[in-house]
């Protein structure tokens, strides 16, 4: 998982105001369900506040049952197994046929420091795992415990007790997705659920005009860590920019080559004129980097390469990186169709960079 933003991420922040709260997350899916392993909702006795496990059924009996033990005052953590069954999944126009293990956490107050290094270490990006260790369900006195490990502390896990399981672990994070691993009867924990976790991809869009603004929304909404370069400052505002991580008002070219690119790093290139978008293609051209675009014309795309290429500023190879025009072929127009053909370049070279497609969760199955 490597949303910065995610439900562990903003958890302390709710925890501080909220009263009483529960957790709800994913453990396990089979078959078709609206949301995969990892995914997380926390829930307080109005409803919910904050992510989602899926939605429509799935998120109404996770939500019931968080606001059942909420009301009980309840804070012992439980397994539930839900089924989405077609004939209700045809009724409420959701998908079918498949279940899902959700783990129903009202004792999260008890682990809600482990959640504080989480947003220290995603803050300093540095990513690790997220190791909840799951007590016997059909217990009274089941407990979940939970600790946080940066992939540099990968060698700690004796300390934790878990080194039979580091291969496991070490597994998991390498293929960058959730696995629940049967620990046996024998002992405390029953379940280890492991779950790693990634700082966010950035993006840096060089441009706070129209589309730069719309492209920042999307990027938001889509996981990216978005910053925003402009010369401007009457545009590159927080007032326009509410969703942007960070906003730097200065030289463009200067700016995008102080910026620290790499292979996480996607660079939009919006400007408001032919020089300045020269300016930013010349300060990150020949740096590493998962995605470099530049908005234009083909004829417009023609005149910079040879520019480039005639002065020594780039490479044939390197040019060739470059998508532009940006975006993919949808036919755009407007503004806002334009920054979508973006963002679906964008999460199209991310899913490809990182191997990443919707896949049932790597899970032992789990009797509840």
């Amino acid at each position: 998982m490597r949303d910065k933003k995610n439900v562990y991420f903003r958890l302390p922040d709710y925890l501080d105001r909220e009263a009483e709260a529960c957790l709800a997350v994913l453990l396990r899916t089979s078959g078709s369900t609206p949301q995969v392993a990892g995914s997380a909702a926390l829930f307080t006795a109005a409803g919910l506040v904050l992510g989602t496990v899926g939605g429509g059924i799935l998120e109404a009996e996770a939500e019931e049952q968080a606001r059942r033990s909420l009301r009980a005052g309840n804070r012992r953590p439980y397994l539930r197994e839900i089924r989405l069954e077609a004939e209700f999944a045809e009724e409420d126009g959701a998908v079918c046929g498949g279940s899902a293990d959700i783990l129903i956490d009202p004792s999260i107050r008890e682990t809600a420091s482990v959640f504080s290094e989480v947003r220290r270490s995603l803050l300093e990006r540095e990513p690790g795992v997220l190791l909840t260790l799951i007590g016997d369900p059909s217990s009274p006195a089941a407990r979940v415990k939970r600790h946080w490990l940066r992939k540099k502390d990968f060698g700690k896990l004796g300390a934790l007790r878990l080194q039979r399981h580091a291969e496991d672990i070490r597994r998991t994070f390498g293929e960058g997705r959730p696995g629940l691993l049967r620990l046996g009867r024998g002992g405390r924990y029953h379940f280890l659920f492991v779950e790693p976790l990634f700082p966010l991809p950035r993006l840096l869009i060089a441009g706070a005009g129209h589309v730069g603004r719309a492209v920042a929304h999307l990027g938001s909404l889509l996981d990216f860590e978005v910053t925003v370069i402009d010369d401007r400052p009457e545009y590159a505002s927080g007032e326009r920019f509410p969703e942007a991580d960070r906003i730097i008002v200065g030289d463009i070219g200067k700016s995008v080559s102080e910026f620290p690119l790499g292979p996480d790093a996607f660079v939009v290139i919006v400007t408001r004129g032919h020089s300045r978008d020269a300016e930013a293609l010349r300060s990150s051209v020949g740096r590493e980097a998962a995605y470099l675009g530049m908005i234009g014309s083909r004829r417009k795309v023609r005149l910079l390469r040879r520019e480039f290429l005639k002065k020594g500023w780039a490479s044939p190879e390197e040019m060739e990186r470059v998508h532009s025009p940006i975006g993919l072929e949808i036919g755009s127009k407007t503004v806002e169709e334009i920054a979508v053909s973006i963002a679906a370049e964008l999460v199209l070279v991310r899913s490809r960079k990182s191997g990443k497609k919707r896949t049932e969760s790597k899970a032992l199955p789990v009797s509840l």
